[in-house]
């Protein structure tokens, strides 16, 4: 009989950033299939870029017991081929800000030999092989980054918030390609929000930095994750597209937002219970009276100029 090897696989799963914060991730568990397309769902700091991470093996992990498999390999030990981790730091390196034209530095790392998959996120993304990677803006230059690591089939892909610059038009896009992708070659997906619009179009317009959202999302995913304070409050969850939506006024919630703002409503509720306990609590404090504090008024002075000089 022969058995099934999963895709992505943790066991015993705990992890800190150092011996005195801590754990970012407590005992995560969990198991996806090959070709599975799963979306991480949480509020800031629930430990989905962390999870990210260590799955890309960019991180070391030593607590005792803990085990983190890629197609059935070590990822610390035995990295396994056909993994494409694609990050937010990589916008943000020296190297790819250097006085370099795409076209040069797509061929420096291979593209040549991809060159169909290559053509087609260039068309897809809207790429112009004469840009100058100093000169171009961060959205631009995340959609390089993103023809760079998808131009080479991947059979795993790991995505932490890399279309956060892009725009709704190309957001679109790059979710049908990798749907496609993921069916036609049962590769597997792993990646948190994708940042595709909560709100209609007219609305996004006039909130660019809405919270990340999910409208558009709804027939792409195949399972979802819960996390919360680096748990997993539900296991990867199979999840079926309806068609509740259609036929509805485009400001109609899709089931996958309406659930999606279900969850980070709870953890909201989650997180003040806790405060309530003594847990050191987010917001204004109304009851602490502020006094200024050590070269105060110099401060203020330099923080009124950097005003002044910038708005």
């Amino acid at each position: 009989m022969t058995t099934l090897v999963s895709a992505i696989s943790a066991s015993g799963l705990t992890y800190s950033y150092n011996a005195f914060s801590s754990p970012s991730l407590v005992d995560i568990a969990f198991d996806l299939p090959s070709g599975s397309r799963t979306i991480l769902i949480g509020a800031n700091g629930a430990g989905k870029s962390t999870l990210l991470q260590l799955l890309a093996g960019k991180k070391l992990i030593t607590t005792a017991g803990a085990d983190i498999r890629i197609k059935g390999y070590d990822v610390f030990r035995n990295s396994p081929p056909g993994v494409t981790f694609l990050g937010t730091e990589w916008a943000t390196n020296p190297v790819v800000r250097g006085d370099i034209l795409v076209s040069a530095f797509l061929d420096s790392v291979g593209g040549y030999r991809h060159k169909e998959r290559r053509d087609r996120l260039l068309d897809l993304l809207d790429v112009d092989l004469d840009w100058h990677m100093h000169k171009i803006s961060d959205g631009e230059r995340r959609r390089v980054q993103l023809c760079f690591g998808l131009m080479a089939p991947w059979d795993i892909l790991l995505l932490d918030e890399v279309t956060v610059d892009l725009d709704v038009l190309v957001r679109d896009d790059l979710l049908r390609f990798l749907k496609a992708d993921s069916e036609e070659r049962g590769a597997t997906i792993l990646c948190w929000s994708l940042s595709m619009p909560l709100m209609p179009v007219n609305r996004i317009l006039l909130f660019p930095d809405a919270t990340h959202i999910f409208d558009g999302l709804n027939d792409f995913p195949t399972h979802l994750v819960h996390m919360r304070f680096g748990s997993f409050v539900t296991i990867p969850t199979p999840w079926i597209p309806t068609s509740l939506n259609r036929g509805v006024s485009i400001s109609a919630p899709t089931p996958l937002y309406a659930i999606a703002l279900q969850w980070l409503k709870e953890d909201r509720e989650f997180r003040r219970e806790l405060e309530k306990k003594g847990q050191k609590m987010r917001g204004a404090r109304r009851d602490e009276v502020s006094m200024p504090q050590h070269g105060g008024d110099a401060n203020r002075h330099v923080f009124l100029t950097l005003i002044d000089m910038y708005f």
